[in-house]
């Protein structure tokens, strides 16, 4: 099945966000507000939750940081509880206040500068019972992972 021209700038345009975004990540590792993937956990506070075949994650993040993070391999909701952000993805760039709900899409990877102090959830349908678990599940090691490869 041949592509069409606009599917093909598409996967142009979010190729390019792609690569753009990690240049971006490792001119960060020598700014101090700015967190990557591996940062992350260690700089902010984590609170876990597994219910009903669910894991919720909710994660406080303090204003002034910028932040990109991993990739996700699954749809899944998050909730903004309280602060404001500003999220840049493959979608372009949004301010969000909190309270709010969105629907992250696999394959999303974001760049999030922490406006003011930010509670953000994420709630990831799933059997496992661990967070290594979930994590090995949810989230692409890199953009080649079948499931969030450009097609």
């Amino acid at each position: 099945m041949e592509l069409t021209n606009e599917k093909k700038a598409e996967i142009a345009n979010k190729l390019n966000f792609r690569q753009n975004l990690s240049k971006i990540e490792d001119a960060m590792h020598e700014h101090s507000t700015a967190i990557t993937g591996d940062d992350f956990e260690a700089k902010n506070p984590t609170k876990s939750t597994f219910v009903g075949g669910c894991y919720v994650r909710e994660i406080f993040m303090p204003a002034g940081q910028i932040i990109t993070t991993k990739i996700h391999k699954k749809d899944h909701p998050f909730f903004v509880l309280s602060g404001k952000i500003i999220i840049i993805s493959e979608e372009g760039k949004k301010e969000i206040k909190g309270p709010y709900n969105g629907i992250t899409v696999a394959g999303t990877k974001r760049l999030i500068n922490v406006i003011e102090d930010c509670v953000f959830v994420t709630v990831h349908a799933t059997n496992k019972l661990t967070i290594e678990e979930v994590t090995k599940e949810v989230i692409a090691e890199d953009f080649s992972d079948p499931l969030v490869a450009l097609k």
